[in-house]
């Protein structure tokens, strides 16, 4: 299973992870990255995020990385949900999820998504900030760390 999904409400982990591996048995590892809206960012205390995307292009942008990773490390599955509209500080955003046969395999096809989501998927970041609203822009470590993987 290969899949996108991109919403507003919350999701569960362990729902997830028994799809992700429920009619596999060779599926020997698995390996999540949950994101979670921080209370500061550069500095500034942020009382909400809000996230807008493009439907359809967005989808298609993840469902591409995800097809990268499976490619390079034989990945068993793997499943994206990014959540858009206003989220509060700790509500989770973003769930990377992938399955292999080995952990290291995991490990990597799920820091590579995830490394690919922050910079190549088109979502767009606004914080509410005491001085008021800002939009997110990318950052330099997002564009270093797709660097690594073009040198590994």
């Amino acid at each position: 299973m290969f899949s996108v999904c991109i919403q507003p409400q919350d999701f569960d982990v362990s729902t997830e992870l028994a799809r992700l591996h429920a009619s596999n048995a060779q599926v020997g590892a698995a390996c999540f990255f949950v994101g979670l809206v921080r209370d500061r960012n550069e500095g500034a205390a942020v009382a909400s995020m809000e996230l807008e995307h493009y439907p359809g292009m967005t989808e298609k942008s993840i469902a591409a990385i995800i097809e990268r990773a499976r490619q390079r490390f034989g990945i068993a599955a793997a499943r994206v949900i990014h959540r858009v509209g206003l989220l509060q500080p700790l509500d989770q955003i973003v769930l990377v999820a992938v399955t292999s046969a080995h952990r290291g395999a995991s490990f990597a096809a799920c820091e590579f998504i995830m490394d690919y989501l922050k910079s190549e998927a088109p979502f767009w970041k606004k914080e509410l900030t005491p001085q008021g609203t800002r939009w997110v822009d990318a950052r330099v470590s997002d564009e270093m760390a797709l660097k690594r993987w073009e040198q590994l």
